[in-house]
């Protein structure tokens, strides 16, 4: 089939590249505008508009899919379906009827549960132990349409909310090729999503990874995981932010009063509504990231003080 590729991230490199490596043949992409990146902040290409260039495929960048002149260029090109991982921007219905056999989005959830713009974290967060990955009829709902297949994946102890997306879109990928093959035969019918077990997954902001000491451990420990890498977990100390790695737990302590800091020889230890964390990676406010023991060794906290007692300006 002729397919029109859209994303934009890092995520969806694996799925433009299956494709690519496919039968089916990748005529263009669409993706993000460029953005400022890094520390000069100078406009720099998504990670697919790259993979793109380098396989010698058309690239559209439009600042918006209703542009006239994007909506022309796609109905030129004429694809048979238009695979979507990641893309970043609402589809509207002149860009969906397009291609004769629509956008299949590629949605990194068990339809239709975490339906939004972070399923992955969500599952983390809300100590999911299965999660999965799949493909769909992309409809001007917030991932709605009928669902074509599915891949599951388990959810680690130890996940953080990058780990899970990585395997995910490794899986993912496959299943994408997978749902190209079976629409291209005429054997694959999407499946209505049943209306139980809705539930929504809005992206995470700064604001909602602040840890809260207040709550239980292993609360504390599927936030921090969950927002990692980005947001990123953080708290505050001495009136700065400070960002935190993953934790471990320590089911046996309960000394700790949440928020309250203990330094050992070696490692930090931080009290919550039930029993001690370790900090692992810590990063201080215009530091770069290091082990806590040695963050602590560098600032010394007194007795008894509190991370997140204060918020910082």
């Amino acid at each position: 089939m002729r397919l029109v590729f859209a994303g934009t991230p890092e995520v969806a490199l694996p799925s433009l590249a299956a494709l690519i490596a496919s039968h089916h043949e990748v005529v263009a992409v669409v993706t993000r505008p460029d953005a400022p990146a890094g520390r000069g902040r100078s406009l720099q290409a998504s990670p697919v508009a790259g993979l793109a260039v380098e396989h010698g495929i058309e690239v559209l960048k439009p600042e918006k899919p209703r542009d006239p002149d994007f909506l022309a260029r796609l109905a030129e090109i004429a694809p048979d379906c238009c695979p979507v991982v990641a893309y970043g921007a609402l589809v509207p219905r002149a860009a969906l009827d397009i291609p004769r056999l629509g956008w299949v989005n590629l949605h990194f959830s068990l339809l239709p549960a975490w339906r939004g713009a972070a399923p992955v974290q969500h599952a983390v967060w809300h100590g999911d132990d299965v999660t999965g990955a799949s493909t769909f009829l992309l409809e001007e709902g917030l991932d709605t349409g009928p669902v074509y297949g599915v891949v599951t994946e388990s959810v680690r102890p130890t996940d953080t909310s990058g780990d899970l997306l990585g395997r995910l879109a490794e899986s993912g990928a496959g299943l994408l090729v997978a749902t190209m093959d079976g629409l291209e035969a005429g054997a694959l019918v999407g499946a209505p999503q049943p209306p139980d077990g809705v539930s929504l997954a809005p992206k995470i902001t700064v604001d909602d990874a602040r840890v809260d000491w207040s709550q239980p451990a292993v609360r504390v420990d599927r936030q921090v995981r969950a927002c990692t890498p980005a947001p990123g977990a953080w708290t505050t100390y001495a009136g700065e932010r400070l960002k935190l790695g993953p934790v471990a737990l320590l089911a046996d302590d309960t000394s700790l009063a949440p928020g309250e800091v203990a330094v050992d020889k070696n490692r930090v230890r931080v009290g919550t509504a039930t029993h001690a964390v370790v900090l692992g990676e810590v990063r201080a406010q215009g530091k770069k990231a290091m082990a806590a023991a040695d963050w602590a060794r560098g600032v010394r906290p007194e007795p008894g003080v509190l991370l997140g007692a204060e918020v910082p300006a």
